[in-house]
């Protein structure tokens, strides 16, 4: 059986009202068609409050009541640096980092710094929407390694991707490490095994590893350019506090470059389109996670982490015909309706009109993803369980 929740100092459990707040989640359901009263689980932000530490630095900032044109001191490098040493045993150098408001922005400035329009740049679907936007918004050339489904698991199909490089004549590789949405976190083998069959082809690859705070159970994330000299020279690596400690809304990542003609090729393209300043409160919020949350994050991850056993014992019990794909990393979860035979837009009615459910829709991460639904169970318990019944009474 499930067991209790653990009592910590935090209050995940408080259902906190964001309607009202400009909220893309809560606040713009008629907006994408889906009507009043849908329970909102997808987009990926969180419905706790970030970290107290957080809270009580952004407050006091605010009460100064001036917000002029801001930069980060050395301390901002030491924070951000001092994560990846400790987390991930990255060495980091402060040479290497460019900020920028987030990482899609900088996914489409290295679209557009390091291939040309018309070349090819690689994705593996399904996978976050975004990377398909910025290739084909940007006039290249959408290349798709899709990922193989074999007995429940998502694997890389590694002959397809040697064989779209070498067809394609593939400039650019996006890679998602961890993957969003079916939640794969890669293997030392996997990693390397790309990575070597980039170089083969002279392929540069940019690493979005804003989910690598979330990795569960006895599943490592690896920083992908800290596995050799040779990975890190052809690598962009795309960080950012605003999956971990909830802060999307206050636009900063952390971008690293090792390669110095690769970063003035990126810097270039940032300067082009005329947005080189972060937001102010987004680097105090920055800092100050990665200097003081950690506490707050160890705590969240095992709220979450019970909040999917929740999940999954709920729908096994309740809706055997719905495979839960186990997250290695992620708090976001790729369910399997196909059993039920339904198109995509009978499901879709299904989940919206009948569910009252907001989830994002498998088709909009490829048509790999078609017949899937993936939910975030950031949330409080309780929401969670309300969209579960919900679930429950329609299937």
């Amino acid at each position: 059986m499930f067991q209790e929740r653990r009592i910590t100092m935090y209050h995940f459990d408080q259902i906190i009202d964001r309607t009202g707040t400009g909220s893309l989640k809560y606040d713009f359901s008629e907006e994408f068609g889906k009507g009043k009263d849908v329970l909102p689980m997808w987009v990926a932000d969180m419905d706790f409050q970030t970290a107290p530490e957080i809270l009580e630095a952004l407050t006091r900032r605010v009460r100064h009541g001036i917000f002029g044109y801001t930069e980060s001191k050395d301390a901002y490098f030491r924070a951000v640096q001092g994560w990846y040493a400790e987390h991930f045993q990255w060495e980091v150098h402060k040479s290497w980092l460019v900020k920028t408001p987030g990482v899609v922005f900088a996914l489409a400035m290295a679209v557009r710094a390091f291939a040309e329009e018309g070349e090819g740049v690689l994705i593996q679907q399904p996978v976050y929407y975004p990377f398909g936007k910025v290739i084909t918004g940007n006039g290249r050339k959408l290349v798709n390694n899709s990922l193989k489904l074999q007995n429940g698991h998502y694997e890389v199909d590694f002959e397809d991707f040697e064989r779209k490089i070498a067809e394609e004549k593939v400039k650019l590789f996006l890679l998602c490490s961890p993957h969003n949405p079916v939640g794969r976190v890669w293997k030392e083998w996997e990693l390397r095994r790309m990575g070597d069959l980039c170089r083969k082809y002279h392929v540069l690859v940019v690493s979005d590893e804003i989910h690598s705070d979330f990795v569960w159970q006895d599943h490592r994330h690896r920083v992908f350019a800290s596995l050799s000299p040779e990975y890190e020279e052809m690598t962009v690596t795309c960080t950012a506090p605003s999956k971990t400690f909830n802060l999307a809304g206050l636009q900063v990542s952390n971008i690293f470059i090792p390669n110095r003609e690769l970063r003035e090729r990126f810097r270039r393209e940032i300067g082009a389109v005329g947005y080189e300043e972060i937001n102010t409160l987004g680097l105090l919020a920055c800092q100050t996670a990665y200097e003081s949350g950690a506490a707050w994050l160890l705590e969240v991850k095992k709220y979450i982490w019970d909040n999917f056993l929740f999940l999954k014992e709920f729908l096994a019990r309740e809706l055997p015909e719905v495979h839960v794909f186990t997250p290695e990393g992620t708090y976001l979860v790729w369910l399997d309706f196909r059993e039920y035979g339904l198109s995509e837009e009978e499901l879709e009615k299904r989940m919206v009109e009948k569910a009252r459910l907001w989830l994002d829709r498998g088709a909009m991460f490829g048509k790999e993803g078609e017949g899937f639904e993936r939910i975030n169970i950031a949330c409080p318990r309780e929401t969670l369980k309300k969209a579960l019944v919900q679930l429950k009474n329609v299937f």
